[in-house]
């Protein structure tokens, strides 16, 4: 199994190589802007990927996943094909490239790994930048098939756990618990019943960079979470859920799937079942 994150060190050495592309998908929670400080520092060769753009135009909920053909356009056009490896990264870290790891895994590409530690990694190392917008090779050839075992929607979750799926949820233990308000507004607060907290900075190192796979177990099993068992990670909108996704995937369990709508669709909800207090 390759290791789902790639270090500095590896991408720096492998700058440049022809079937290597390099993604920025960062997407920041307050709105702010991702584009400029693209434009103003990026890693060599990178092309930036808009999760919010290219998401599901048919509903309210955010960055939902976009239909395959959708998806496999934008690729295309930003000239990344089946054949090539992806490295994802942000601005921020370790936050909103996972998310952009596992919709390739969804529709069928695991040639992908995420930057570990993120641009201020890369930064922190002295490496090179190249400023301006992206200039993205000539347009490739995408296959995207869509995998189903790596999505839940909100009609499987009471199901999957009454099978004994494990749902296990990224927010902070605060917003878990209903005891801190949900950033986004009309949000009731708690959890689904049943379900367990681990808040995903806790799969990271202080300095940003994803935890040894040994790490990830015992923080999994001290959530109450078999590590290596059937699982499905959800937060505010799907997308810290995907860090909780990458760090299952290095601790050695390759199939866990994420809740898509996560608490925008089950916070938002009158009817779903909420459980305050911790789990």
């Amino acid at each position: 199994m390759i290791d789902p994150v790639i270090s500095t060190d590896e991408l720096a050495r492998r700058l440049g190589e022809p079937d290597l592309k390099i993604i920025d998908a960062t997407w920041n929670l307050d709105g702010a802007d991702a584009v400029a400080p693209f434009n103003a520092a990026h890693i060599p060769g990178a092309v930036f990927f808009d999760i919010d753009a290219v998401s599901d135009p048919d509903t309210d909920l955010p960055h939902m996943l976009p239909s395959p053909g959708a998806f496999a356009a934008v690729v295309e056009a930003l000239g990344i094909g089946s054949d090539d490896e992806v490295v994802v990264y942000d601005q921020i870290g370790i936050r909103s490239a996972p998310r952009l790891w596992w919709t390739f895994r969804v529709f069928g590409h695991d040639r992908v790994r995420v930057l570990d530690g993120g641009l201020p990694a890369w930064l922190g190392g002295s490496r090179p930048v190249e400023t301006g917008p992206a200039v993205p090779g000539p347009p490739a050839d995408f296959r995207a098939t869509y995998r189903p075992a790596l999505v839940r929607t909100v009609d499987r979750i009471l199901p999957d756990l009454e099978a004994g799926r494990q749902l296990i949820d990224a927010r902070p233990a605060a917003r878990f618990r209903g005891e801190a308000p949900e950033p986004r507004p009309g949000l009731r607060g708690g959890h689904v019943p049943g379900s367990r907290n681990l808040p995903f900075l806790e799969v990271l190192s202080p300095e940003g960079l994803l935890r040894p796979a040994d790490d990830l177990r015992d923080l999994f099993k001290a959530a109450g979470i078999d590590p290596m068992g059937d699982l499905t990670t959800t937060c505010g909108s799907g997308m810290t859920a995907a860090i909780l996704a990458l760090a299952s995937y290095r601790a050695g369990n390759c199939d866990v799937a994420v809740y898509d709508g996560s608490w925008s669709e089950w916070g938002g909800s009158k009817t779903l079942p909420v459980s305050l207090g911790p789990a």
